[in-house]
């Protein structure tokens, strides 16, 4: 295989299954038919329009108007099966970053209405004598997705009300134990994005990444449960596990595969797939 697949694997969308789901006249997600019937089956606040699209009723205005709605939604979704199981946790859906929110909806139920999600990962990294090392988590067998898989040192999902650094910080201490003392020499190296489609739905999501030097002497703990253990990997190691299959989350890869070219390792001259790498690390999200 190659890290072209990683690419692939992670836009794998058939948009030929999807309708447009509208906020106003925004198309910010798209839902599968089934899904879209289960919706307009709850009653008068979804509707399918004369183009085949869908998205709240007239009356359903404001931010507090949607989100009341879509609360009631999901929790009667989930108590019917239609959604396996809800989180808990909000997430922001607005058209950009520099729009604001126009409502929340819980980060599980993101993928079924097809509304991207933000979130943060970090590549956690130390300088030796004999070249770049990374940080590597291993995924806890008991989260309830991608078990056991490889990870980015520190990632998570992007939680509203929260800014993107300061979310960064609190997953480092959380995930990692890493303290403000040392996250706060974060450095922002711009964004990973992809169209994933899932059992539930679609992800036309967005990775805002960091880079940590950290100290040659400092050791993580899995603070919070979530992560069964870091290793200090060589970077050739690790790009050789991306290289040669699908240990590491699906997207996490991506977020590994930025940082090898961002640092050298992979270039025009050494990898065939290189253009095809850099510009599909960068997946827009219209269809």
């Amino acid at each position: 295989m190659s890290y072209l697949d990683h690419i692939k694997a992670c836009n794998n969308a058939n948009f030929s299954r999807y309708a447009r789901f509208r906020i106003g006249d925004a198309p910010l997600g798209a839902v599968r038919s089934d899904f879209a019937a289960a919706l307009i089956g709850l009653g008068p606040d979804f509707i399918r329009d004369e183009n085949g699209e869908y998205g709240f009723a007239p009356d359903v205005k404001t931010l507090a108007q949607r989100n009341d709605v879509l609360h009631r939604a999901t929790t009667t979704l989930c108590e019917q099966g239609v959604i396996k199981h809800l989180h808990g946790e909000k997430f922001d859906i607005r058209a950009s970053l520099s729009h604001e929110p126009l409502c929340q909806l819980d980060r599980f139920a993101m993928p079924y209405f097809g509304c991207r999600s933000w979130g943060v990962h970090m590549n956690g990294y130390v300088r030796k004598a004999d070249g770049i090392y990374m940080w590597i988590a291993k995924r806890s067998p008991n989260k309830p997705t991608y078990p056991g898989m490889l990870d980015n040192m520190v990632a998570g999902g992007q939680p509203a009300g929260l800014g993107f650094l300061e979310n960064m910080i609190k997953e480092c201490g959380e995930e990692a134990d890493i303290p403000p003392s040392v996250a706060r020499d974060l450095q922002a190296v711009g964004t990973v994005s992809y169209l994933y489609e899932t059992q539930e739905g679609l992800k036309p999501d967005v990775m805002l990444n960091y880079d940590l030097e950290l100290p040659a002497d400092f050791e993580p703990r899995c603070a919070d449960g979530e992560v069964e253990r870091f290793d200090l990997l060589p970077l050739g190691e690790v790009a050789e596990i991306v290289r040669n299959g699908f240990e590491f989350k699906f997207n996490s890869a991506l977020v590994v595969i930025d940082f090898l070219i961002r640092q050298g390792y992979l270039t025009a001259d050494n990898e065939p797939d290189y253009d095809d790498l850099v510009t599909g690390l960068h997946r827009g999200i219209h269809h």
